[in-house]
């Protein structure tokens, strides 16, 4: 039997030990802001992404980061999606952006009934060279001193 590895949310092949980390950065530091959008009616925020209200959606985004981060550093992305199946609590996911201090992340921010989680599009640094480790203390700074 070979190792074990992890498959990425939408089964695309695996994921790297290196994007989990950079994962759990960004959900720990989103933890306040994914408590604070599920909040919202979950009929009502599917309603908005069914009738692409993106309006609606990055408002709704950016009242729930203002708490947490400084303006513009964290927003909606323009993507957003939902599943509603009739034997389950539904789950939305919204695309995120997240740019502070050399560092552009792009993810998508997993909403449930009781649990939240991220899966990185991509991440780019202004400094080239960086090491997986030194990325992930890029990341991590950068949310830090992102945040109010």
């Amino acid at each position: 039997m070979g190792p074990a590895t992890t498959l990425n949310a939408r089964g695309r092949g695996p994921r790297p030990r290196r994007s989990l980390m950079r994962e759990q950065i960004i959900a720990d530091a989103l933890v306040g802001v994914a408590s604070e959008l599920r909040l919202t009616d979950a009929a009502e925020l599917m309603s908005m992404i069914k009738n692409d209200q993106a309006a609606n959606i990055a408002d709704l985004v950016n009242s729930s980061t203002e708490l947490f981060f400084r303006s513009g550093t964290l927003r909606y992305a323009l993507s957003a999606s939902f599943k509603a199946p009739w034997d389950a609590t539904p789950a939305v996911e919204i695309d995120m952006e997240f740019r502070h201090a050399g560092v552009s992340a792009f993810f998508r921010l997993k909403i449930g009934e009781r649990r939240a989680g991220v899966e990185i599009v991509d991440i780019l640094f202004d400094e080239q060279g960086l090491d997986d480790f030194a990325k992930a203390e890029r990341l991590s700074g950068a949310l830090k001193s992102a945040r109010l």
